[in-house]
């Protein structure tokens, strides 16, 4: 992290640990690259219980240099108040910062469900395990008490139903945008086959994570991500790159015979090994 970032870190963690509702602040991996990288943002999730400042006091506390502030979400997350969550966007300079506040209440409901509410398990299917992810790798600037660690803990020591429910769930939908994809490709519908496609490789890509046991990360790291994926099926890294190339020479049907295969060796990995 540069010492612009990182001076800029320091100085927001500074204030909003200060909030007695605050309970972590953590920084996600989006800073690490440079301030010249087209993915790079200063983005900091901060879990609360309790009250935090509401939007404009926010916006006078972060800093008298801050500019293009706007927030979005439900900015009731006022003294008294623990459950409404928001996200502040602003510029410093030209570093672009986004401060993302979590309910605690919330973060623990959605562990438990995957902890040990297995049946409730549709509650968190759909929007997956983004959220875990940040909450495991997310480097700790602030921590209150040892919530975030016991968190961790139960994130670490999700029972292998967990893994088989959401392997099930993903499976089924990569399954979906196969069977699209087939259409598409016999209808010649180049704009239904493109969206197909996408839905296909994404859910392929998360399937893939949930038989590793892997939450899956942001959408820019699911390339590399999954490429570095201890189990994966026999011959996917040349099935997946080919299915990718943008060269015209790869036709719709041929493109398509490789998603099928992509998603008979998936299918053949399962869930045997969990």
């Amino acid at each position: 992290m540069r010492f612009k970032t990182k001076t800029l870190c320091d100085r927001l963690t500074q204030v909003i640990s200060q909030w007695p509702g605050v309970e972590c602040i953590a920084l996600n991996e989006a800073a690490l690259p440079d301030t010249l990288d087209p993915y790079f943002a200063l983005i900091l999730d901060i879990y609360f219980d309790g009250g935090i400042p509401q939007g404009d006091e926010r916006a006078r506390l972060y800093g008298d240099d801050i500019a293009a502030f706007e927030s979005a979400g439900n900015n009731s997350a006022k003294k008294g108040e623990s459950d409404g969550e928001c996200k502040d966007r602003f510029l410093v300079g030209n570093l672009p910062v986004r401060l993302e506040y979590k309910s605690v209440k919330m973060i623990n409901e959605l562990t438990e469900i995957a902890s040990s509410r297995i049946d409730s398990l549709y509650l968190i299917k759909n929007s997956g395990t983004y959220g875990f992810y940040r909450l495991m790798n997310g480097e700790i600037l602030f921590s209150r008490n040892a919530w975030i660690n016991s968190i961790r803990k139960k994130l670490k020591s999700l029972s292998p139903e967990f893994w088989r429910q959401m392997i099930i769930a993903q499976e089924s939908k990569m399954e979906h945008f196969l069977s699209d994809l087939g259409a598409a490709c016999f209808q010649g519908d180049d704009f239904f086959y493109l969206i197909s496609a996408g839905g296909f490789i994404k859910h392929a890509c998360l399937s893939l994570f949930c038989i590793n046991k892997r939450f899956e990360p942001s959408h820019r790291g699911y390339y590399k991500q999954t490429m570095k994926l201890n189990v994966l099926p026999d011959s996917f890294k040349g099935l997946f790159d080919n299915f990718l190339k943008s060269d015209p020479g790869i036709t719709m049907e041929r493109r398509f015979s490789l998603a099928q295969l992509i998603a008979k060796g998936i299918f053949a990995l399962g869930t045997g090994d969990l």
